[in-house]
């Protein structure tokens, strides 16, 4: 993501921070060349070596979302079928840092949104595994989160925001109608669930023409599943869509429709912040597009 579309650091974070924090706390790990990779909203991630990664939240708002990587990933990787960063060591606050950080395995590829796999009704399918293998019902303690895994009509003011700001008429009315009609249908009323609570393109890693592996647990949390199957419209066509969904555990039509919702509030609240941004900018207009011409 380039730098000035994200909200400013409000800590300094560079290679000798991360080598500085490594020697003090795991010094078996130190020594190893220290570059940085890749910088996102909430955090900046380094390669240490050739076999971990470290992360490190770069605002206050993020770092507890470490804290719940730490607590819950490890024993939810355990279960998924595909590889997934689960914090192998944990870092403290040290060397004018103030946050808990961690250092996770370093998983190789390309993020989907920059190199589609070979095999789209592949990875449709290794994606909707993934997706249902995740959504067992979840504890009362898992993390709570505003934005994701809540009913649609908590989105109402930010989407309807959203949806003032896109350029075409033509694309505002009908994606208004979209809107209407997922609001319309049921919420959720089973288990909360685990969800990843983020899942796109950019938190996708293609890896050997495959899907390889998925990132950012960030927002890990709970509750509806039509979140995570949000995806769908992020991705692929109508065909694939539906391997997707059959893999993801077939669900009812009123979920469906809540993912389609979930997709386009995803979209416009990406134009709405990021329309510029040189990848969240074409992804959420691919994605705008899904939801307006799908045929459900």
């Amino acid at each position: 993501m380039p730098r000035d579309a994200r909200p400013a650091a409000e800590t300094t974070i560079d290679t000798g921070l991360v080598e500085a924090l490594v020697a003090r706390q795991h010094p078996d790990l130190a020594g190893q060349p220290v570059r940085h990779h890749a910088g996102g909203w909430d955090n900046e991630v380094f390669r240490l070596g050739d076999r971990y990664a470290v992360r490190l939240p770069r605002r206050r708002l993020a770092a507890g979302l470490v804290e719940a990587e730490l607590r819950w990933l490890p024993s939810l990787a355990s279960r998924l079928p595909l590889p997934v960063p689960a914090p192998l060591r944990r870092g403290d606050p040290g060397a004018g840092y103030p946050w808990t950080w961690s250092i996770t395995a370093w998983l190789p590829g390309d993020l989907a949104v920059h190199l589609r796999p070979d095999d789209q009704t592949d990875a449709a399918r290794a994606l909707g595994e993934f997706v249902r293998a995740l959504a067992a019902p979840a504890p009362a303690q898992a993390p709570p989160n505003p934005f994701r895994g809540v009913p649609l009509a908590d989105r109402h003011a930010r989407v309807l925001a959203g949806l003032a700001a896109l350029s075409e008429a033509h694309d505002r009315e009908l994606a208004t109608r979209v809107w209407e009609q997922a609001l319309a249908v049921p919420p959720w009323e089973g288990p909360s669930v685990w969800l990843h609570g983020d899942l796109h393109p950019g938190n996708v890693l293609v890896c050997g023409g495959r899907v390889g592996a998925v990132l950012d647990f960030g927002d890990l949390t709970a509750g509806d599943p039509a979140t995570d199957l949000s995806v769908a419209w992020m991705l692929w066509g109508p065909g694939d869509r539906e391997t997707f969904r059959a893999a993801a555990g077939g669900c009812d039509d009123a979920t469906w429709a809540r993912a389609r919702g979930n997709a386009l509030a995803h979209a416009v609240a990406c134009l709405a912040g990021s329309a510029d941004d040189p990848v969240l900018g074409p992804m959420s207009r691919r994605t705008l597009a899904a939801v307006l011409t799908d045929p459900a």
